[in-house]
């Protein structure tokens, strides 16, 4: 699909009130998979691995966060990744779906966390089949906000949102890309137009509050990591300055045992940078889940 049929051929529900979008798909038969985008963009982050992704599973769901994409996006709304984390159950109810498997990166990395913590305090394993993750702050003390979203948490944020404009996001966007993938000028005015949709760029200082939030929950969110009951896997770019080679360093310390794919010369998007590479990594995790 490309950008337009995307979002032409997208699905809402409701959440509190507000309307949602998320792409749905798959080949109608076999297990169910959970897509969660990242900050500052939305379910189209995931196009380049649709294809296969909707042929290996029997159900695809791709949600664009409130606030993100095509979602409503509230103006006085407490953002918060536990409500983003309900979000995506009440999606799974919608589609009657009681076990399924995560992929996620960056934000969804936190709303993965949360399902993840939700699962083990639960003590009923088996709602989530197998998780994967791509960059992003899965330790605060490893990741490395950019500077436009340190100020977006000062009292700056509001004004700093509004000035927010295409050229701008371009050159901070790029910036966390590897040196030779980077985004596309057709690939920046889409992603743009996710940001700026229903003037969603004036909110970036509410839905950044995820950072102080990763630090608020980080014992509770690792150790549910630690005990994960399911196949766990990572996939990073190691050239995000982010949440990269950094990032996964401290990984592999506190996780045991950590199933890491690295993708060199890859930043912070590598299922859009290296899309092949990610598909290679997500068919062997799954093969060995299903042998496993």
């Amino acid at each position: 699909m490309d950008f337009d049929t995307w979002h032409r051929n997208g699905n809402f529900f409701e959440h509190r009130g507000e309307r949602v979008f998320y792409q749905h798909g798959g080949s109608g038969r076999g297990d169910a998979l959970l897509c969660i985008h990242g900050f500052p963009t939305a379910s189209w982050d995931w196009h380049a691995l649709w294809p296969a992704l909707t042929q290996r599973f029997g159900v695809v769901l791709a949600p664009d966060l409130l606030g993100f994409g095509w979602s409503a996006k509230p103006r006085d709304h407490a953002y918060s990744v536990l409500d983003q984390a309900d979000l995506c159950e009440g999606l799974l109810r919608e589609h009657a779906i009681t076990r399924v498997h995560v992929l996620a990166h960056d934000l969804g990395d936190s709303v993965a966390q949360e399902l993840l913590a939700r699962e083990v305090e639960r003590g009923v394993p088996g709602a989530i089949a197998s998780m994967v993750l791509l960059n992003g702050g899965l330790f605060p003390e490893t990741h490395r906000p950019r500077p436009i979203q340190r100020l977006l948490l000062t009292p700056l944020g509001a004004l700093l949102s509004r000035l927010q404009n295409r050229r701008n996001f371009g050159v901070r966007f790029s910036a966390v890309f590897g040196r030779d993938t980077q985004p596309s000028a057709r690939e920046l005015d889409e992603f743009w137009q996710l940001i700026a949709h229903a003037d969603g760029a004036a909110i970036a200082h509410r839905l950044i509050r995820y950072i102080p939030e990763r630090r608020q929950q980080r014992e509770r969110w690792v150790a549910a990591m630690q005990r994960a009951p399911m196949p766990l896997r990572l996939i990073a770019g190691l050239d995000d300055p982010v949440s990269g080679a950094h990032m996964v360093a401290r990984y592999r310390e506190l996780i045991a045992p950590a199933d890491v794919v690295e993708l060199p010369g890859i930043g912070h998007y590598p299922q859009v940078e290296a899309a092949d590479a990610v598909l290679q990594a997500l068919n062997d995790f799954y093969a060995l889940t299903a042998s496993g």
